[in-house]
């Protein structure tokens, strides 16, 4: 039995489908362009329009790309990966935030970092979940459940395969260069990174999706990092 998403499979057989290197650009091109709304300036006005149109947009394209339903392998296993991960992630952040506060490397600020997502805050608790269960599936959908399988399935080496989670991690930061913000690119690289391979490892989206949006609810509702 294949290791592979039967989505992944399926698009191989289908030269019309995610295989095709023009739309996967295209997709590309179509997920970055909407993300900018989050990015513009005043944000407390920009942000929650950007996050209820940037995301579904990129479930959409994942629907468009791929057979969406076989991205899902659901097993306790993989649920409980996930979990895991969202834990390490805090812990990498709190660990970063610990060393940025007091040895200030490279002159970064670790306020910068949240300067966007401390809009969230601002709205009620309910609408604060909504927008990060929005976040999580929008994500993790199109960078790992599209970007990240396209590009695994254009390395035939086995074991270079793991270079799909960075390839798909890449993309996304350079799209958060667009918010001028580095500090956010950097921690955008290393979170998707650490999500790709929890998806790279289980080959469930549920997964990545699970350790997303635990990550978030902790760090910007739960227990945020300051």
């Amino acid at each position: 039995m294949s290791s592979e998403p039967k989505s992944l499979e399926r698009s191989r057989k289908s030269p019309n489908k995610s295989s095709s290197t023009k739309l996967q650009t295209l997709g590309l091109i179509t997920v970055a362009l909407s993300m900018v709304i989050l990015f513009l300036r005043p944000v407390s006005m920009y942000f929650l329009i950007g996050v209820f149109v940037a995301t579904p947009i990129m479930m959409l394209v994942t629907f468009w790309l791929t057979s969406y339903r076989g991205l899902f392998r659901p097993t306790a296993k993989s649920i409980a990966t996930g979990v895991i991960s969202a834990a390490l992630l805090y812990l990498i952040f709190y660990g970063g935030n610990y060393l940025i506060n007091n040895f200030h490397p490279l002159g970064i600020q670790a306020s910068s970092e949240t300067s966007i997502y401390s809009t969230i805050g601002t709205h009620p608790l309910y609408l604060q979940v909504l927008i990060l269960l929005f976040d999580g599936f929008g994500f993790e959908s199109y960078f790992r459940g599209t970007l990240q399988n396209f590009f695994s399935s254009k390395i035939r080496n086995q074991k270079s395969k793991l270079g799909a989670v960075f390839l798909s991690s890449f993309c996304d930061s350079m799209i958060h260069v667009v918010s001028l913000n580095p500090l956010w690119v950097i921690t955008t690289f290393i979170a998707d990174s650490l999500w790709g391979f929890t998806y790279h490892h289980t080959k469930d989206l549920s997964s990545s999706i699970s350790s997303h949006i635990i990550w978030d609810i902790a760090i910007f509702i739960v227990a945020p990092i300051k």
